[in-house]
């Protein structure tokens, strides 16, 4: 019974990852804990793992594709990796249920944010049908939608990056619901680019965090791991077959809203404190 609910809710984290490009930590670690009865300490391990596997299994036909931005994707990543540890350590001055509502109102902005975008896609992509010059943005794309790397732009980028990784060390939660809206917002990258963008950060990102994790001597849970990538590869085939027949508003709302009830899910944890 423990291992058809492993694939069950491997399957529920694979799918959120193919369909938005984020909630993998955000479901797993609560299933695991609650679903499961793995001690969190260990869950987080467990998460890690099964979360960057999952997303290796969609980031790769994605590459293959063409349809991940590597400079942006690897900006995102190496500068994420240097915020995480510093809002590791901030998040020891605040209390916890503090953290979760601050972080919940942030996913609330994020959320309108995304869903006022989705309403006029032309918005997405600011310099690919712009007349040359007419974009003031820090960062531009040309007319085929590839992104004009100017020194600005990847100061810019490498800020939002360091940003991206302080948050979600501080909070704890974040991943792809910090990164797909990051990317969309202030590199002006399409919806679905941001998400395949977003699982390839989150491979390097989840891979970092686990080789920590081992290299730390804590509990890890090789069993339970291969049967959550089990149910995590079948959800990220559905979820990204999914995310390709939507169109780019649709699936912007649907982020929107998904963002929305994380944000509802961390004010009820919140409360729990």
């Amino acid at each position: 019974m423990s291992m058809l609910l492993a694939v069950l809710f491997g399957a529920v984290v694979g799918f959120a990852l193919g369909l938005t490009g984020g909630g993998g930590g955000v479901f797993a670690v609560p299933l695991l804990v609650f679903g499961l009865g793995v001690e969190p300490r260990e869950a987080v391990g467990i998460s890690l793992a099964a979360v960057g596997g999952t997303a290796i299994s969609g980031a790769l036909p994605r590459l293959l594709r063409n349809e991940i931005e590597l400079r942006t994707g690897l900006l995102f990543a190496v500068s994420g990796m240097l915020g995480a540890p510093i809002g590791a350590y901030l998040s020891k001055f605040v209390p916890g249920n503090v953290l979760l509502t601050l972080f919940a109102l942030l996913m609330f902005v994020v959320a309108y944010r995304m869903w006022q975008k989705s309403k006029n896609p032309a918005v997405i992509v600011p310099a690919a049908n712009c007349e040359p010059g007419a974009d003031r943005s820090t960062c531009q794309r040309d007319e085929d939608g590839k992104l004009i790397l100017t020194s600005k732009c990847a100061r810019l980028l490498v800020l939002v990056g360091i940003a991206t990784g302080l948050l979600s060390g501080m909070f704890g939660v974040g991943g792809g619901f910090v990164i797909v809206p990051a990317l969309v917002l202030f590199s002006g990258m399409a919806i679905h680019r941001a998400i395949a963008t977003s699982l390839f950060v989150i491979v390097l990102i989840s891979l970092s965090g686990f080789t920590s994790h081992l290299l730390g001597g804590k509990d890890f849970n090789w069993a339970l791991t291969l049967q959550f990538l089990v149910g995590g590869f079948a959800g990220m085939g559905l979820g990204s077959m999914l995310a390709r027949k939507l169109k780019g508003p649709t699936l912007q709302k649907i982020f929107a809203t998904a963002v929305a009830l994380v944000a509802i899910f961390v004010i009820a944890k919140s409360t729990l404190l």
